[in-house]
Parts: structure tokens; C-alpha cells; sequence
């Protein structure tokens, strides 16, 4: 997702959206336990995602920066 799509995104769908992502990290988590995790990479994707998007939350909730 770039970044631009989540800025986009109200707060309560941003909330929503790393709920999702970290259920997925967690799910992954458990395939590398068992060792069947298809695409490595795909940890890396997700927790840079959910990066993203507590970013973009912090941004909209603190507003603009009085320069």
C-alpha cells in the first residue's frame, strides 16, 4: 500500500487496517514456527506497512506543525 492510499484513509479505517495487518504478522509468526511459511519477505512488507500507517495515524491526530 503507498502511502499516498493511506493517507486517504480516515482514522477509525487506518485503526482498522493495522489490526488487520498485525493479525496477519502474527499468523505468519506461527507458519515460521511450523516452518511452512511460503514468502519470507512478506515479513518484512507487513511490519514496514504497519509502520506506515501508525505514521500517518500520529500525523492526523497531532495536526499540523506550526512552522
Amino acid at each position: 500500500m503507498k502511502v499516498k492510499e493511506i493517507r486517504d484513509l480516515t482514522i477509525e479505517e487506518l485503526a482498522n487496517k493495522e489490526q488487520e495487518l498485525r493479525k496477519e504478522y502474527f499468523n505468519l509468526k506461527f507458519q515460521l514456527a511450523a516452518g511452512r511459511v511460503e514468502s519470507p519477505a512478506r515479513f518484512t512488507q507487513v511490519r514496514k506497512e504497519i509502520a506506515k500507517i501508525k505514521t500517518v495515524m500520529k500525523e492526523k491526530e497531532t495536526g499540523p506543525k506550526a512552522g
